[in-house]
């Protein structure tokens, strides 16, 4: 029944048909007379807070409840016609949902700059699920409602995924030395990220129930330089290596190309002891000492082969095809950020905002979303 009407009381209930709903007022569209004795309906999942002239009374818990306004019925439109039938003693009831609002996603709408104690400076991007529930209902009204006729989880989920990304940030930044020991940490770092953010979630009356991290993945230009050091790290003997690859591919081709594969192959055959003992001499003229000199990685310092594209031990590109404006790091090609300083790659430095790159961070931060540098 309406809360505008001139002669019957109210009753006053709500039902979320969507379950997005976190908040509800009646009237929907501004304030109402709710009059003295209108009855107010609560279900066991829901709290509800009246407010009069203004002020939040104490919530109402589940059952019925009489409401007591100054809004007589009939009595109070005659006396408020010097208002133009208006009563100024206006009222509304606001329903909260409390139950637990599951599935709520979080993700890094871009790469976050990390700093991988082996890799260098590098971007992730990182997803997850998170369960929310409001605790206290007047100050969620008071500090993320406010006076909107409804509240969903679409317009909370934006801001606290914003939240949970900054303080992954600063987490992975404390916590982890590098993205080769994330596997089997993900219930690790999802228990100390809910735990770092509770007080975020508090100051808004909600409180963070769980909190999953489905994937924590660098961009695919490091993922190509991870892959490039494990196939490096597992093949032991490159000259071996090298020779059972030369065979399979004789004998795939003597087998697909009949008796032309077959002559392919008799003559690929003549031509392996040539083709080996070449590189034998290399190996024992490496052993004198009458090789070429040895070629560092300019990135990590350590040896590597003359003819490398990548360092084996940290994957660094070798072939200068483009480098980074901002931090002349070489980079692969099509790369779209510096994997040591994550600078977009062909672009000039940006103006720096926070004490290295002077980006804007959340409030409490402790390293930058922008250049992972530690604030303060």
């Amino acid at each position: 029944m309406g809360v505008d009407n001139v002669i019957f009381l109210e009753v006053i209930e709500w039902f979320d048909e969507t379950g997005q709903e976190m908040l509800h007022r009646i009237p929907g569209h501004g304030s109402g007379e709710i009059k003295f004795g209108a009855q107010l309906t609560v279900r066991e999942s829901q709290a509800a807070i009246l407010f009069y002239q203004g002020r939040a009374g104490d919530p109402f818990g589940p059952g019925r409840h009489t409401l007591k306004t100054g809004n007589i019925p009939l009595l109070t439109k005659i006396l408020a016609t010097p208002w133009g039938m208006t009563s100024p003693l206006r009222a509304e009831v606001y329903f909260v949902n409390l139950k637990v609002f599951t599935n709520l996603k979080w993700g890094t709408r871009d790469p976050v700059a990390f700093r991988d104690e082996e890799l260098g400076l590098i971007r992730l991007r990182a997803h997850g699920v998170f369960n929310a529930r409001i605790v206290q209902p007047v100050l969620f009204i008071n500090t993320m409602a406010g006076t909107m006729g409804k509240y969903t989880t679409d317009q909370v989920d934006e801001y606290l995924r914003r939240v949970i990304i900054s303080r992954l940030n600063d987490y992975l930044g404390e916590k982890l030395d590098t993205i080769f020991n994330l596997p089997g940490r993900f219930d690790e770092l999802a228990a100390g990220l809910k735990e770092r953010l509770s007080n975020d979630f508090a100051r808004f009356g909600l409180a963070l129930d769980e909190l999953y991290i489905t994937s924590i993945t660098p961009p695919p230009e490091v993922q190509g330089a991870i892959d490039d050091r494990s196939r490096l790290s597992v093949i032991k003997d490159m000259d071996n290596f090298v020779r059972m690859k030369a065979a399979m591919a004789m004998e795939k081709a003597a087998e697909s190309s009949g008796e032309a594969g077959a002559g392919l192959g008799l003559g690929m055959g003549m031509m392996m002891p040539a083709m080996f003992g070449n590189l034998q001499p290399a190996r024992a003229e490496s052993a004198v000492g009458a090789a070429a000199p040895d070629v560092r990685c300019p990135d990590c310092g350590k040896t590597i082969p003359p003819d490398a594209r990548f360092c084996p031990f940290c994957g660094h590109q070798q072939v200068i095809i483009r480098q980074c404006a901002n931090c002349g790091k070489n980079l692969t090609p099509g790369a779209e950020f510096c994997p040591r300083c994550g600078h977009p790659a062909g672009e000039k430095p940006a103006p720096l905002v926070c004490p290295h790159c002077h980006e804007e961070n959340l409030p409490g931060a402790t390293f930058c979303n922008q250049c992972g540098g530690k604030l303060g």
